[in-house]
């Protein structure tokens, strides 16, 4: 199975990298860019079988390391 995972910051939490690709999108020209938030794109590839489980792990990977659950959201896929 594999897992995809992305994280986010959190609303109300300052994104100043996002603020500088906002900016930077309109020096180059992009008018109407508004708020732009960026996060991290993670697979990961699992030897499980069943969804439940695998998603069970992948919980736990993203509470423990992937993700800070302080500042940063997270959203879980499992695809086989």
């Amino acid at each position: 199975m594999k897992a995809r995972v992305h994280v986010t910051l959190k609303k109300g939490v300052l994104d100043p990298q996002g603020q500088a690709i906002a900016h930077a999108l309109g020096t180059l020209g992009f008018a109407g860019v508004g708020d732009v938030r960026q996060g991290k794109y993670i697979e990961i590839e699992l030897a499980e079988t069943d969804r439940a489980t695998a998603r069970a792990r992948v919980e736990k990977m993203c509470a423990q390391l992937l993700a800070n659950p302080v500042i940063e959201d997270y959203a879980i896929e499992i695809a086989e």
